[in-house]
């Protein structure tokens, strides 16, 4: 098996709403690669993460400084893998403007296994309540985007497998 230096590989952001497994499986993915993961969520300013905490959607503009520092990281070049929602196709361009051969691993459990991980869980600044404005805003990849869609209703082993034979194509 040839092993691949992670500079020659794509930036990978695994993009999906609030509960979708991003840290998770963000984790798993740097581990089985030898990349550095980055959860997006660290990059918001603080008055971003203010807002979410008060249960307050972002709005575009409130988004902009964020996917910039993400666009930034994404085109260091080292292959990193950055966790960050992406909801809508402008972001994505927008992180594409910085590193355009990044890779987008849109990771899709239906809204029952959000729901249920919401639920169980306390986020420092994201509340359940913003699931369904995630939910509306988010733009599924289009066919001329790289990336691909995965279920994520396997294990974490799994999609992280899947994930990686796709890039292997």
């Amino acid at each position: 098996m040839t092993v691949v230096p992670p500079a020659q590989l794509p930036p990978i952001v695994l993009m999906g709403v609030s509960g979708a497994g991003k840290s998770v499986v963000g984790n798993a993915l740097a581990d089985a690669s030898g990349r550095v993961f980055i959860d997006g969520d660290d990059l918001h300013p603080a008055a971003n993460k203010e807002k979410m905490r008060a249960g307050v959607p972002l709005t575009d503009a409130d988004r902009a400084p964020w996917l910039r520092i993400i666009g930034e990281r994404l085109a260091v070049g080292d292959g990193v893998i950055v966790a960050c929602s992406a909801l809508k196709r402008r972001y994505r361009d927008l992180l594409r403007e910085y590193a355009p051969g990044t890779y987008f691993a849109h990771l899709d459990p239906s809204r029952e296994v959000l729901r249920a991980r919401l639920a169980a869980r306390v986020h420092e600044y994201m509340p359940a309540g913003l699931l369904d404005s995630q939910l509306g805003s988010l733009e599924p990849l289009q066919p001329d985007e790289f990336g691909a869609v995965f279920r994520v209703d396997e294990t974490v082993d799994a999609t992280v497998a899947d994930i990686r034979a796709a890039l292997a194509d």
